[in-house]
């Protein structure tokens, strides 16, 4: 087909995620048809600088031969089983292999296909647990505002994004919202992190108070916050938290779809920040993208009742621990290892931290956030009062302008507003200052423009 030919077939026949349709009706659909290392290929030929690792999962970057060849190897041999009732080779290999590298006694793993239903087993497996050990009202969840947790139905009800609940509600009742982390907007202690960090942890604290300790099952929270524009924890914020949790006997969630796997340059993130949760959802990075694939890590406390007089966690799902997903989750885990993605990480965060603030000099440019390879540019039209943009402004500059003019400048990456207005970049986590450097100019010629529509 002609690059032409798909862009209207696209329209005709593929509802795209998250897209505005309409505005391709007389507009080329961008089609991606090739990628290797850390660049992406459109139908016409252009090449793209991949700014956010595909959706945060491309984490050993595109054209890994050895990965596509596990696949088609585990296909010959065994495409497809279901872990119901039955294993098979490389879900036991994969579980055992997680279990391994997750902290504390985090040894049992529930296998998904993706993210949102990995936070949807923590919650239904939250539930269950607390009714096998005696208190059963204990159901609610607590998260964070603007932090976006998936798009099931119980996900969604955890997400903190009005925009993104509205047109789906009523929702799974029981999901209750306290601040988040973003220092930047802090109502509070804006000037010491470490007072911000005691008041944002104790606000949960606050939430189980008002709700009932009696009534909270779990808390939510992602080691970076990604909606909003990546708000890293404040100095003692999970220390706190976990503190809180143990003391009203509430389950403690991380919830690192994105944050798993090499983006903040540890397998879990959880290790980064020095606390050990309950659970751990992920996905995303753990087969580089090459598969779909996703897990619900669970402590052997919350699975021991599920191991005795015949009690069986009724949930699953079809393609859950994949026999292909898992052999490629295994390839590429062992990509990492050999090639030490992680410790690349976190020897070239400080580099990308550096060449990202470079844009302070530039007059839309509020604030630098993030962690390891994933960082948010929160933009602004007053730097001194960090006055935001308005409704019209926001359409117009970040929709009607800015996000095609990041991608026809040959960088693709996220121009979001969900919270504030902040571009989000999370490259491959084979990049190198070349690669931020790359970025870092891009940003700034199309960030200059910008500042001329406002």
């Amino acid at each position: 087909m002609t690059a032409k030919d798909l862009s209207k077939s696209a329209y005709d026949h593929l509802w795209m995620h998250f897209t505005r349709m309409s505005s391709y009706e007389n507009a080329p659909v961008p089609t991606i048809v090739r990628g290797e290392g850390t660049y992406i290929y459109d139908d016409k030929g252009r090449r793209y600088l991949d700014g956010l690792a595909g959706l945060f999962v491309v984490q050993a970057g595109h054209g890994r031969a050895e990965l596509a060849e596990t696949a088609a190897k585990q296909a010959r041999e065994l495409a497809f089983f279901p872990v119901w009732s039955y294993a098979h080779p490389k879900a036991i290999e994969l579980a055992e292999r997680l279990a391994s590298e997750a902290p504390g006694d985090l040894n049992k793993v529930f296998f998904t296909t993706g993210g949102g239903e990995a936070v949807e087993t923590a919650w239904k497996l939250a539930k269950q647990y607390f009714k096998l050990t005696g208190k059963p009202t204990k159901h609610k969840v607590i998260s964070r505002t603007v932090a976006y947790h998936g798009t099931t139905h119980g996900a969604l009800s955890i997400t903190g994004l009005p925009p993104l609940r509205a047109p789906f509600e009523p929702l799974v009742p029981g999901a209750h919202k306290v601040p988040n982390t973003n220092i930047y907007r802090a109502p509070i202690h804006g000037d010491d992190p470490v007072a911000f960090g005691r008041w944002a942890a104790d606000q949960i604290e606050q939430q189980i108070l008002f709700e009932g300790p009696d009534t909270v099952a779990a808390v939510f929270l992602e080691p970076v916050q990604n909606a909003g524009g990546c708000f890293p924890p404040p100095p003692g914020y999970f220390q706190r938290v976990r503190e809180i949790c143990d003391q009203y006997d509430v389950l403690l969630v991380s919830d690192e779809v994105i944050c798993a796997f090499g983006r903040l340059g540890t397998t879990f993130a959880c290790d980064k920040f020095g606390y050990v949760p309950d659970m751990i959802t992920c996905a995303k990075g753990m087969t580089s993208g090459y598969s779909p694939i996703g897990a619900c890590v669970v402590s052997d406390r919350l699975a021991e009742p599920f191991y005795r007089d015949g009690t069986a966690f009724l949930h699953g799902y079809t393609f859950g621990g994949h026999p292909v997903s898992a052999a490629v989750a295994l390839a590429n885990l062992d990509l990492f290892e050999r090639e030490g993605l992680n410790q690349h990480v976190l020897d070239h965060e400080s580099a990308f931290r550096a060449t990202l603030e470079k844009l302070h000099d530039l007059p839309i440019v509020g604030d630098v956030r993030g962690n390891g390879f994933f960082y948010g540019i929160e933009l602004v039209k007053d730097k001194a009062t960090k006055e935001s943009f308005d409704a019209d402004e926001t359409e117009r500059v970040l929709y009607g302008f800015l996000s095609k003019a990041l991608f026809d400048n040959g960088l693709y990456c996220r121009a979001d507003d969900r919270g504030d207005p902040v571009v989000q970049l999370a490259p491959p986590l084979i990049a190198n200052q070349d690669t931020f450097d790359e970025i870092e100019q891009i940003l700034r010629t199309t960030l200059t423009d910008a500042w001329t529509k406002l």
